[in-house]
C-alpha cells in the first residue's frame, strides 16, 4: 500500500501507512526531537553520497548499524483485537499492572524463565491491562509477540532505543489489553540532542464494553534534571488529550516519591498505591552489593489515575510477585478499580 503523508500538529510531517504483513505503521509523534531527526536525515544523505566509494563499502555495515540506532521513534506494531476472550473475574472491575521487564542486555540473564514467571503472575492476578517497559526484540526473539501469544491479548508496541534490524537488539514500551486497542500515540519526552538514545511515552485508547479508557506506558530518564523535565512534558501531554476520559499512567518513573516532580504528579493524578497504603514503604527497586546485601531501595514504579469526575473507585493497589519466581529487578505494581460511572 502506498504511503500517505499526514501533517503533524506542530507542522512536521511523518509517514503513516499500514504494513499488513507485519501489522506495523508509523504514527505521528508529539514533541518530536527535530535536532535528532535532522541528524538522522543528514547521516542517511552522507551514506547515500558515499555508496560508490570502495572505502565506504568496507565500512558500510558498521555505518548502517550506527545510522539505524539514530532512527527517530514513531514505528509501532499493533494487534488491535485480543486473540482470546476470557471471562472477567469481577464485573465492571479492571485489573491493571505496570512492569519493567528488565532486558539486561546483552546478558539477558534468565530472560525466558523470568518471562514465564511474568505470564504466571498475569494469569494468576487476572490482569486486564498491562503497561510494560524494557520490552525487547532481537534477531531471534520478539518479546511483544511472544507475550501476545501466551496471554491472548491485544497490544501495541513501540521501539524506544536500539534497532532490531540494524544491531539485532531494541527495547521499547508496550500496552497490552484483554479489550480492543485503537488510536496509538507516542510522545518524545527527552529534550537532549543525542540522536542515539531517547525517552518516550506510549499510549492507546482501550474499548471496554460501552466505555473508553486511555492507557499510557512510560519510562523516564535517570538524571534528576532531565527526569523532571520529562515528567513535566508527560503531564502536559496526557492532560492535553484526556478529553474527560478515564486515564491510567503507569511505568518506571526513575524517581522516588520524595522528589519534587513526583509530588507534582501526585497533585495532578491519583497515586493509587500511596492513597490506599499511606504507611507502607512501597519499594519497587533495589540495588544489591556484589555479595548480595541491599545497598539501596527505592519506589520508582507507579500507577497513576486521572482525577476525573466521577472519579475512579480503587479497591486494591499493591506490589505483586511470585515467591521463588522473579520477574525483574523491578517489582510489578497492580491496581484493581471500577471505571468511573460503573
Amino acid at each position: 500500500m502506498p504511503p500517505r503523508m499526514e501533517p503533524h500538529l506542530r507542522g512536521f510531517y511523518f509517514w503513516e501507512y499500514q504494513l499488513s504483513v507485519h501489522n506495523e505503521k508509523f504514527v505521528k509523534v508529539d514533541f518530536p526531537n527535530t535536532h535528532s531527526t535532522r541528524i538522522y536525515s543528514r547521516l542517511n544523505r552522507i551514506k547515500d553520497s558515499f555508496n560508490k566509494s570502495t572505502l565506504f563499502q568496507k565500512i558500510q555495515p558498521i555505518a548502517g548499524q550506527i545510522i539505524s540506532v539514530a532512527e527517530p521513534t514513531g514505528r509501532v506494531s499493533i494487534l488491535d483485537e485480543p486473540e482470546v476472550v476470557r471471562e472477567r473475574r469481577t464485573e465492571n472491575q479492571v485489573a491493571i499492572m505496570t512492569a519493567n521487564l528488565w532486558h539486561d542486555w546483552p546478558r539477558q540473564r534468565m530472560l525466558k524463565e523470568r518471562l514465564g514467571c511474568f505470564v504466571q503472575l498475569v494469569l494468576h492476578e487476572g490482569i486486564d491491562i498491562l503497561l510494560l517497559q524494557e520490552v525487547t526484540r532481537t534477531k531471534d526473539f520478539r518479546m511483544d509477540e511472544w507475550l501476545a501469544e501466551k496471554l491472548g491479548m491485544a497490544y501495541v508496541y513501540s521501539r524506544a532505543n536500539g534497532h532490531e534490524g540494524g544491531i539485532g537488539f531494541e527495547e521499547g514500551l508496550a500496552v497490552f489489553s484483554r479489550f480492543p486497542i485503537e488510536e496509538p500515540r507516542i510522545a518524545q519526552l527527552s529534550l537532549h540532542k543525542n540522536p542515539f538514545f531517547r525517552r518516550i511515552a506510549l499510549g492507546a485508547k482501550i474499548k471496554i464494553e460501552d466505555q473508553e479508557l486511555l492507557a499510557y506506558s512510560v519510562h523516564l530518564g535517570i538524571k534528576g534534571n532531565q527526569n523532571e523535565l520529562q515528567l513535566s512534558r508527560l503531564i502536559k501531554w496526557v492532560e492535553g488529550q484526556s478529553d474527560g476520559l478515564p486515564t491510567v499512567i503507569g511505568g518506571d518513573f526513575n524517581a522516588s516519591e520524595k522528589t519534587s516532580q513526583i509530588r507534582d504528579a501526585q497533585d495532578f493524578w491519583f497515586d493509587s498505591f500511596r492513597e490506599l497504603n499511606p504507611d507502607k514503604d512501597g519499594f519497587t527497586h533495589k540495588i544489591l552489593w556484589p555479595w548480595g546485601g541491599i545497598l539501596s531501595r527505592s519506589r520508582l514504579d507507579y500507577l497513576f489515575l486521572n482525577r476525573g469526575k466521577p472519579g475512579w473507585k480503587v479497591g486494591e493497589a499493591r506490589q505483586v510477585e511470585i515467591d521463588g519466581c522473579p520477574v525483574s529487578d523491578h517489582t510489578p505494581v497492580l491496581l484493581k478499580a471500577f471505571l468511573p460511572g460503573k
